[in-house]
């Protein structure tokens, strides 16, 4: 084991570069771009791809009955939005209006599971939003349920659920952890108050801890933060304060996220006053602190912007060469074929995504008629594959190993 010495003298050299970044360079590379969760990107899809290309790629999934798959199911509520926001939300306040999303969510795990027969396995499960802890835990109960009763869990999957510290209870997790969640995932940001006021997302440090050790105590395998940087009002000052705090909280994992100002794409973005947005400058200043502080405490920083304990499973993932990266961000599990449930879910099979409806209204009624809520998607060429792998590597492993996309492309 290092020690303290040791690990300080490692997390300089592995920060060294960060020296080199100059002004100039940051000028000539600050473009916005996008995450990669795929390749293309969600803005490529198109309405060209309907349902009947869907239900094609599910008949062909159907020879892989074998193979185990991923499930992320969305829940798209909250009480009130952030202003930094880039998700597909619903605000509300009105209890019955989850209780009518789930009857129709039902009916399209029913729709899914009868096109992919024979139980097929989920090695990666996952419930995001919006607030999935909106939900009662009846709810949570009877959603699972429904899951459970069409598809079964492989006994290593990763079964993660993200929560909000300021609506999650102590009843909630303890009902998560007993329908066999095993990750959890906390919205934090930023724990600098004037901050929070900035983004209308106030939430103290002492939520946020509660549901860190209320994880622990109730056997969740894996806690991760997500933090953003670039928000309105950081100063490298402020920053350094909130990871010293998250630190102290030894999450298992860290996701640090750079903020996309895209207010035309974003109405709620509007609501931020662009003048107190961290300049050029000063935003790399908060990646580089970030990178300084979680290394110096020891974490392994994994991929573009996430930081791991060096015993959780992504840090040896990353180590080995394994890591993945798909919708649901970086994983350790890689299946064929990734499925997404709920109003805007993305999924990919058979060399193709495919985006259900945004809107609530045409997801109940593509439902209500039998059918898969699919609006749009896209259909990967050759050189489609090769550059979504090329970026795989270099997002997962920061190299290109060509032997291995001549062998597996030609």
């Amino acid at each position: 084991m290092k020690t303290p010495d040791a690990r300080g003298r490692d997390a300089k050299d592995r920060t060294a570069p960060l020296d080199l970044v100059t002004p100039e360079l940051l000028a000539r590379h600050d473009r916005p771009g996008p995450r990669y969760t795929s390749y293309p990107t969600a803005v490529e899809f198109h309405e060209g791809y309907g349902e009947p290309d869907y239900r094609r790629g599910l008949e062909a999934a159907n020879r892989r009955a074998s193979e185990p798959i991923s499930l992320y199911i969305h829940i798209p509520f909250c009480r009130e939005r952030c202003s930094f926001c880039g998700c597909n939300v619903t605000i509300t306040r009105k209890p019955h209006v989850s209780a009518l999303y789930l009857e129709h969510l039902h009916r399209e795990v029913d729709l899914l599971a009868a096109a992919l027969p024979d139980r097929r396995t989920l090695l990666q499960y996952h419930w995001g939003g919006g607030t999935p802890t909106y939900l009662s835990c009846e709810e949570m109960e009877r959603l699972q349920e429904k899951v459970t009763s069409r598809f079964r869990i492989h006994p290593d999957a990763e079964v993660a659920i993200e929560v909000d510290p300021r609506v999650t209870t102590d009843e909630q997790l303890r009902t998560l952890r007993g329908l066999g969640f095993n990750r959890i995932s906390l919205g934090v940001q930023d724990l600098t108050h004037e901050v929070q006021v900035a983004v209308n997302r106030v939430q103290s440090i002492e939520e946020s801890r509660r549901i860190v050790d209320r994880a622990r105590e109730l056997g969740f395998g894996s806690v991760n933060i997500d933090l953003i940087y670039g928000l309105p009002l950081q100063t490298p000052e402020s920053f350094r304060e909130t990871l010293r705090t998250v630190i102290g909280m030894r999450p298992d994992r860290v996701a640090v996220y750079s903020f996309a100002f895209v207010p035309w794409i974003r109405g709620n973005q509007r609501e931020l006053i662009e003048r107190q947005l961290p300049a050029r400058e000063t935003k790399f200043a908060l990646f580089a602190e970030a990178i300084r502080a979680f290394l110096e405490a020891g974490y392994d920083q994994i991929g573009m912007d996430h930081f791991a304990l060096p015993e959780d499973e992504m840090a040896r993932a990353a180590k080995g060469g394994t890591l993945f990266r798909n919708f649901m961000g970086y994983t350790v599990h890689k299946a064929p074929d990734f499925f997404g449930l709920g109003v805007s879910s993305i999924g990919s099979v058979e060399g193709a995504f495919a985006q259900n409806a945004k809107k609530l209204v045409r997801y109940y009624a593509a439902i209500e008629a039998g059918r898969f809520p699919i609006e749009r998607g896209y259909v990967l060429t050759e050189d489609d594959r090769v550059r979504a792998r090329v970026i795989l590597e270099l997002m997962c492993n920061f190299r290109v190993r060509m032997g291995e996309i001549e062998k597996a492309f030609g």
